[in-house]
Formats: structure tokens, C-alpha cells, sequence
């Protein structure tokens, strides 16, 4: 993974994220509950609160300027969703969708995207299971790119039960 390149992952608190991580790294180890930001390598990961509660998102926002794309992580599980309408449009960074936990006998794959969809208008989604290892290479390769036009064509090549780019 290019050093230039590092993504933030932000998230309801159990949506993943840490799982998530540790998938992206290709390391085997437990997720505990984030307590504060976790820099490893090229990835930062944020504690649920920060997506929770309105009051942390200044620490997202100054967190955001050290990355060039934030993953907006939703577990479908879940019926609901911690981002906002638009949420993606406030950072000036590639945003990347990734629906967790898709492999869950409980998923509602579609609802997961619909809702990261209302909060990420333009770019990719990702359907991932940290578990089979679904839409973890496709992580990496996205957030390899430097522009929308070029996670655009990566995403054009990929297989679209995986990837949904708009």
C-alpha cells in the first residue's frame, strides 16, 4: 500500500470498523472497542462515538485532514444509520462506502445501501464480510486511487454484487 494514500474508517459503535481493520491489515486479531483514534499503517480508525454524537464531529472533521478517503462503515444488521443526509459531501476527501457483515444470516444488504447511499450521493459502495473476505481487496484497490475518475474505472472492472459505484 502506497504510504501516500490513508483512509479513516467512521461508524456506528459495533458496525465494524475494527474488524474491518484488521481484515484490511490481513491481521488475525480480536476487535475490542475503540476508546480513542487507532493509527495503523495507512488506516485510522475512529471510536462509534465520533459517528454517534454531533458534538465529536469536529474530531472527525481534523481527523479527516490527515487521510485522503474516510470509509462511512454500516453494518446491515442494523435498521438504522448514524450519518446524516449528505454526510460524505462535508469532507473534502474520496468517500467509500462499505457495507459490514454482509455474509450475517440478519443482513439487509439493500437497506444498508440505500442508507450509505443517502449519506454517500457519489462514489463507490463496497459489500464486504471481514469474515469470508468479501470486498477487502476491493478496499485496498479503491483507496489506491487518487481521484473519482479513477476509483470510477477501478470500480467499472470489479464484479457489481461487490462494488456499486454512482
Amino acid at each position: 500500500m502506497s504510504n501516500m494514500n490513508r483512509a479513516m474508517l467512521i461508524g456506528s459503535i459495533g458496525a465494524g470498523k475494527s474488524t474491518l481493520t484488521n481484515a484490511l491489515l490481513g491481521r488475525k486479531a480480536e476487535a475490542v472497542k475503540t476508546q480513542a483514534l487507532n493509527y495503523y499503517d495507512w488506516i485510522v480508525d475512529t471510536p462509534g462515538e465520533y459517528t454517534e454524537n454531533p458534538f465529536f464531529y469536529k474530531n472527525i472533521m481534523a481527523t479527516a485532514l490527515e487521510v485522503t478517503h474516510v470509509l462511512y462503515v454500516q453494518d446491515c444488521t442494523k435498521r438504522k444509520t448514524t450519518f446524516p443526509p449528505g454526510f460524505s459531501t462535508g469532507f473534502n476527501k474520496l468517500p467509500i462506502g462499505v457495507v459490514t457483515k454482509s455474509d450475517s444470516a440478519q443482513a439487509d444488504v439493500n437497506t444498508a445501501i440505500r442508507q450509505l447511499r443517502n449519506a454517500v450521493p457519489k462514489g463507490p459502495i463496497v459489500i464486504s464480510s471481514s469474515i469470508s473476505g468479501k470486498g477487502i481487496e476491493e478496499i485496498r484497490g479503491l483507496v489506491k486511487c487518487h481521484s473519482f475518475q479513477e476509483m470510477k474505472d477501478y470500480a467499472d472492472s470489479l464484479p457489481d454484487d461487490v462494488v456499486i459505484f454512482k
